[in-house]
């Protein structure tokens, strides 16, 4: 889930009438300082000799096989934090089978080693990635976030891919905005079923810029909602195979729709309607060869998923969609972790009329993280084509801080003719920081390029995509 300080041109403050340039400048300003003051010490902390002994992965992201030559110790914020404040290990209590008590230090999740040096995952423990910050976006102003990533494995030693549980809670505290994203994907024992979950709870204003890819920036429409995703898939497995099939459920709903501009197309569109409401069953063909879903290497993913919304399952009328998302991911050296990434997202609806809001449109993928460089919502239309490649690189050894550079393009089709007419590039780099060296989930950082001066700072936990 992406939270984003965004600048572009013509487009104010919720609730003022400073310049978005001006705000953007004096939050960077910010992160400036910041950067000063942490990051010498955050690089002072990762100069100093790491004990082996203290850590059991080697130079991997997560559960690899040593290499023979040098090991070197991966560490992530906790240990830097730990080394930077000379934190002291806590003690906790815990019975031992006789009457005494054995005390043991409070320390990552224990991983334990096979006579094969390779890791054996331990199903007893939740990989635990915390972020809790204030932060500032033009949206929802001085914003309080909690960004927490829970990672785990349903079984022991038989393959099961790592399963990751998002949970990023966000309130403003300029404006009465309140955002619960919970996003899930649990996998059982031995693959043989797989849960994905999307669910959500929206309280805010929000910009949107009209129907088709000729919209601009100067066409911001203020429009305030309330919003409940929940969206809910069972996959089995095909014949012990990495393909999978399912059916799901899916519901959007929208009230208290108010719109506080002029915006045209919204409109025409939406007409007087004050809450919409799309529920409907979906069928769906997935193939996952990820092992790892907060840093994927040499895998791929396909997804297509049929939806199917239905008044007689409280639709306020029937419409279809059909949903194609593809990612392959390239390791480029067997001796590092630098992989190239794909991502592809085509997004089409048809058979009714969707609810202006459930129309494909920009940030408003599984993640929220499509189209790095323009604010959610800013490309709307009956249907929506999305490539972005990325390259992942580490800066450290130890793993602790790597960066990205990436480049996108996207295009909706026109309201009425339904024909693509025009591309948004979009590029940029970020950097990541590792929160948890066994689940490897990141803190990314991204600041992204659009047209028309279209620019933003972006913040994730684990990867784009």
């Amino acid at each position: 889930m992406n939270y984003v300080i965004y600048n572009g041109k013509n487009v104010r403050h919720l609730g003022s009438k400073k310049n978005a340039d001006f705000e953007t400048m004096r939050v960077m300003r910010q992160v400036i300082f910041l950067g000063t003051f942490l990051m010498p010490m955050i690089f002072s902390a990762v100069a100093r000799p790491n004990n082996p002994s203290n850590y059991l992965i080697a130079d991997s992201v997560l559960f690899a096989k040593r290499d023979s030559e040098k090991v070197i110790s991966q560490i992530d914020l906790k240990d830097v934090f730990k080394k930077l404040f000379a934190l002291s290990t806590r003690l906790i209590p815990k019975l031992s089978r006789g009457n005494g008590v054995v005390v043991h230090p409070l320390v990552h999740p224990v991983l334990h080693e096979d006579n094969d040096s390779s890791v054996v995952r331990n199903p007893d423990r939740v990989l635990f990635a915390p972020f809790p910050a204030v932060g500032y976006t033009l949206q929802t102003g001085i914003t309080a976030i909690i960004a927490m990533n829970l990672s785990f494995y349903s079984s022991k030693n038989d393959g099961t891919n790592l399963s990751s549980v998002a949970l990023n809670p966000a309130a403003s505290l300029s404006y009465p905005q309140f955002l619960v994203p919970l996003i899930f994907n649990i996998w059982s024992k031995e693959n043989r079923f797989n849960f994905t979950g999307d669910i959500r709870y929206y309280k805010y204003p929000t910009y949107t810029y009209g129907l088709g890819g000729h919209s601009s920036l100067s066409d911001a429409d203020l429009v305030n909602y309330s919003y409940i995703r929940i969206y809910q898939t069972t996959l089995k497995q095909i014949v012990r195979s990495k393909f999978y099939a399912g059916i799901g459920y899916n519901l959007d709903y929208h009230f208290d729709i108010k719109d506080e501009g002029a915006g045209k197309d919204f409109e025409a569109y939406n007409g007087n309607a004050t809450k919409t409401v799309s529920s409907g069953l979906s069928l769906n063909l997935q193939y996952d060869s990820r092992k790892n879903i907060n840093y994927p290497e040499d895998a791929t993913y396909a997804n297509a998923s049929y939806r199917y919304n239905s008044t007689l399952l409280g639709s306020n009328q029937n419409w279809e969609s059909l949903y194609l998302e593809f990612k392959k991911f390239v390791k480029l050296s067997k001796t590092s972790h630098n992989v190239l990434a794909f991502w592809s997202l085509n997004w089409f609806t048809f058979g009714g009329k969707p609810p202006y809001f459930d129309l494909p449109s920009t940030g408003w993928d599984s993640y929220s993280n499509s189209g790095r460089g323009y604010i959610q919502g800013r490309l709307r239309g009956p249907s929506m084509l999305y490539l972005e490649t990325e390259y992942r690189f580490g800066i450290t050894k130890n793993g602790l801080i790597g960066g990205v550079v990436f480049v996108n393009a996207q295009s909706v089709s026109e309201w009425g003719s339904g024909k693509f007419q025009t591309v948004l590039p979009g590029t940029g780099f970020g950097l990541r920081m590792k929160i948890n060296k066994f689940s490897g989930a990141n803190l990314a950082i991204d600041y992204g390029f659009g047209t028309q001066g279209s620019r933003g700072l972006f913040f994730n936990i684990c990867e784009i995509f």
